[in-house]
């Protein structure tokens, strides 16, 4: 029996472990070595299912037709402040090193608006996936950290009412499909709507953004705890709290729009009718796209950003994922939190353009790091190819160093993904043990034979199977077995 016979029985038989060298990076720190609270690292698995997320969502983006920008990490503080209501407690601010006062970005729409105001832009559709920065409480197993990737989709642009948002909605949905998290609800709500109704209800003209505030915490929160931080902390009256609590309860699509156009106290805000009416439009657009089935109007959602004018929404996912904080309630059971949200900003590009001129805007930002939690958590016992690797050169025999390097030369020019090991003579278990181990699927073995005989010979890893091929044909044999997998 020849020495790759041997090996092969050796291999079938589940001989030798990892070899020394190139196993899999299973890293741990050193005592008292660790990152900054609400940041980690992350290994080669994590790291490929987050580029297989990364790839779904670009090529979602582009599919709709993006295109792509990049803004600074860091932006002037009065860039960042008054946008955000109250979590404008979370931005982090640079110390003042003698010069001007800077920010980490809390997150890419307030960027956007200052990029497209800077340069004049007022008609892009664009992508952005980057990092940004939050001053919050970290919680590390439900993907909420200080700093943390964004995946932001944004229609810049005068266009008629509701198609925008509508795309953007039908984004999220093919998103969180493609992506199988498990089964999705997409909540939408507009801000008119919202301030239509703290108006009926009695709402102070200044109390409106601390209350939405309050509202939007109704995802984690109980109605008698939000309606009591309503009452006790800002001050509004029973009454208008009590009132509030029977409109944020309901929930449905196009025909809750047409009744609260009928509504007593609904009717009476222009702004609240206004926002109905460009809902049942939404609506209507949402059917012709085929995502009604996951997409439900929910008078709760308030989304506490002070930049948004218009339609909101929100993307949950309902099960298959992590177990909801303390505190944080369910729907039909359990709730995993928000994956993806955004809304209209009609407002947002005046407030940097010297003129005040105003580009209509409408995005979603898809919550990336949420979405790696759960897929982590699928994949935790999975075997997750790190590389992508598609050929080993070997050799069977000594002395062969030169030759392996020739030949992986000539893959690497051919634009095939190849692997060499680094040592002079390495036996062959190991390289094919290697083969195994990091799921590449050939390997191209060089003996003295096939050399005089201008013959390589191809192993497929899976099915042990071999055959030799011509030195001259090997680049487009290798390529049409990767085609075929």
């Amino acid at each position: 029996m020849n020495a790759l016979g041997v090996v092969s029985r050796r291999l079938c038989a589940g001989v030798a472990g990892r070899v020394s060298g190139w196993s899999a990076h299973s890293l741990r720190p050193f005592a008292g070595i660790t990152v900054s609270q609400g940041t980690r690292d992350y290994n080669p698995k994590q790291m490929a299912i987050r580029e297989k997320v990364f790839n779904t969502i670009i090529g979602c983006f582009k599919r709709h037709g993006a295109e792509t920008i990049d803004t600074p990490v860091f932006e002037l503080k009065e860039t960042l402040t008054g946008k955000y209501g109250e979590d404008s407690k979370l931005i982090y601010d640079l110390k003042d090193q003698g010069g001007e006062l800077l920010s980490l970005r809390y997150d890419l729409t307030v960027p956007f608006a200052r990029y497209l105001a800077m340069n004049k832009i007022s008609n892009i559709k664009r992508y952005h996936i980057a990092k940004v920065y939050r001053r919050d409480n970290p919680a590390m197993t439900r993907g909420r950290y200080r700093e943390f990737y964004q995946c932001d989709f944004d229609i810049a642009g005068q266009y008629d009412p509701m198609i925008p948002d509508a795309e953007c909605l039908k984004i999220v949905h093919e998103i969180l499909s493609e992506l199988e998290l498990g089964d999705f609800r997409i909540k939408v709500n507009d801000r008119r709507i919202l301030d239509g109704m703290f108006a009926v209800c009695g709402v102070p003209d200044d109390k409106f953004r601390t209350i939405c505030s309050t509202v939007d915490k109704l995802d984690k929160m109980s109605w008698e705890d939000v309606r009591s931080e309503m009452v006790k902390e800002k001050g509004l009256s029973e009454e208008a709290a009590d009132q509030i609590g029977q409109y944020v309860s309901m929930q449905g699509g196009k025909d809750l729009a047409e009744r609260l156009l009928q509504d007593a106290k609904m009717s009476q805000s222009k702004q609240a009718c206004a926002g109905l009416t460009d809902m049942k439009l939404l609506f209507s657009y949402l059917e012709l796209f085929q995502v009604t089935d996951k997409v439900v109007f929910d008078l709760s959602l308030a989304r506490g950003l002070d930049y948004y004018t218009g339609v909101i929404y929100e993307a949950i996912l309902t099960q298959n994922g992590p177990a909801p904080e303390a505190g944080e309630k369910g729907e039909e059971g359990v709730s995993v939190g928000s994956v993806a949200g955004g809304g209209r900003y009609d407002g947002l590009v005046g407030m940097f353009d010297p003129k005040g001129r105003k580009v209509p805007c409408v995005g979603v930002s898809i919550g990336i790091e949420r979405v790696f939690s759960i897929l982590e958590q699928k994949a935790s016992a999975e075997k997750v190819r790190t590389t992508e690797t598609q050929v080993m050169v070997a050799s069977a025999q000594k002395n062969l160093l030169e030759e392996r390097l020739k030949l992986t030369a000539e893959l690497w020019n051919a634009g095939i993904k190849a692997e060499v090991m680094y040592k002079k003579n390495p036996k062959l278990l190991s390289q094919l043990q290697h083969c195994e181990d990091s799921g590449i699927p050939l390997v191209a073995i060089l003996g003295e034979q096939e050399l005089k005989d201008g013959v390589v010979k191809l192993r497929d890893v899976h099915s042990r199977e071999e055959a030799d091929v011509l030195r001259a044909e090997l680049v487009e044999e290798i390529k049409k077995r990767i085609a075929d997998v």
